[in-house]
């Protein structure tokens, strides 16, 4: 009778802890599948009658960053660690959500705890490479990002992110290994063609360069930042009329970029279009007047033209913005020599000199008597 009793006793309680799992399971699919409206609700159901369970907070916090709620998946990781504070997958997601929330430090402190109970938690792994890398500690991200490679499954995404760290640490060959291997397994991702491109560049392997960021456009004819890729290796190669297509190029996707205009006026200035270039410099002036660079640029153009007071205006314009670049002194200085105003062009020279501009030195020695 004992026997049979207990029997009876623990059959209701096998049952119900399967339907538990078979409901994680079924919202588990759901988060796969990106059906998180539905996962979130599965799970609150859930909750209600299984307010213990750590994998059901931890999953609704899942289902929650899907949706971007990511203060609201934070609270959920934290009921989890409420439960069990050694809970590696809600200190991992946790991290991640920080992350998002551009909570670099926070996430590091978590994801440090996270890989602390579980030392083989590759995604952990990737997500504190994150961290660190927002955080400009590219040396902590390279080693967690080797990690992850060295721990999970291989994919394109862990070569391209450690790549990525590599060329910003200026290992660029070693980087274009990587950016290969991701190639190999993905051939079809135009932005690790437009990676490795830039990291040929980098290497001054001009012809591999162009060569990749033509399968880049090939597979994405609409980015303009490719183009403007292209176009600078095709200047360092001085195909100039080449680049200049891909400026144009460029710029008919996106004619907001003050960059690619700026870009396109030096190509201009390269290629003696003066006017060309001046304009071109005035656009990019409308889009971003904070950059100093843009009026040096037009100042030089219009030294040119002989246009010697729109030049001085314009360096002038350029040293509100960065009042200690010697050079831009020493530009404004010979431009008022031209003008014979000896004195301001000496004041212009003087100064050039204090901030260590060694042109200015001489330049003062045979006009400033």
């Amino acid at each position: 009778m004992k026997k049979i009793f207990l029997g009876l006793l623990l059959l209701p309680f096998l049952c119900k802890s399967q339907t538990i799992d078979q409901s994680l399971d079924v919202a588990k699919r759901k988060i796969a599948s990106r059906n998180y409206i539905e996962a979130k609700a599965d799970l609150s159901k859930l909750i209600e009658t299984n307010p213990k369970n750590k994998n059901v907070f931890m999953l609704r916090g899942r289902a929650k960053m899907g949706l971007q709620d990511y203060y609201g998946a934070i609270g959920d990781f934290n009921f989890a660690l409420d439960i069990d504070s050694t809970f590696a997958e809600a200190l991992n997601y946790r991290g991640e959500a920080k992350v998002s929330l551009g909570d670099d430090d926070g996430a590091i402190t978590d994801l440090d705890k996270a890989i602390r109970f579980n030392a083989k938690y590759e995604e952990a792994y990737t997500n504190r490479g994150f961290a660190k890398y927002n955080s400009e500690d590219l040396q902590g991200a390279y080693f967690d990002f080797s990690k992850a490679l060295e721990l999970g499954t291989v994919n394109d995404d862990k070569y391209f992110n450690r790549g990525i760290v590599k060329a910003e640490l200026g290992e660029f060959v070693s980087a274009i290994d990587d950016y290969s291997k991701a190639i190999e397994l993905d051939k079809n991702d135009a932005n690790l063609y437009n990676y490795r491109g830039v990291a040929f560049y980098n290497t001054s392997n001009f012809d591999k360069a162009i060569a990749d960021y033509d399968q880049s456009i090939k597979l994405d004819p609409k980015d303009p930042l490719k183009y403007e890729n292209r176009a600078l290796a095709k200047s360092a190669k001085e195909d100039l009329k080449g680049a200049l297509e891909d400026y144009n190029k460029s710029l008919e996707l996106d004619n907001q970029d003050s960059e690619t205009f700026n870009l396109r006026g030096v190509l201009k200035h390269t290629m003696l279009d003066y006017d060309g270039a001046i304009a071109d410099y005035g656009k990019a002036i409308e889009l971003d007047g904070t950059n100093p660079t843009y009026f040096d640029n037009r100042a030089l153009s219009k030294t040119i033209k002989e246009d010697f007071a729109g030049a001085v205006d314009d360096y002038t314009s350029s040293i509100e913005l960065y009042p200690n670049d010697p050079e831009t002194y020493y530009q404004r200085a010979l431009v008022k020599l031209s003008m014979n105003n000896n004195y301001d062009g000496c004041l212009d020279l003087k100064r050039a000199e204090e901030l260590g501009s060694p042109d200015a030195k001489n330049a003062i020695k045979k006009n400033c008597k």
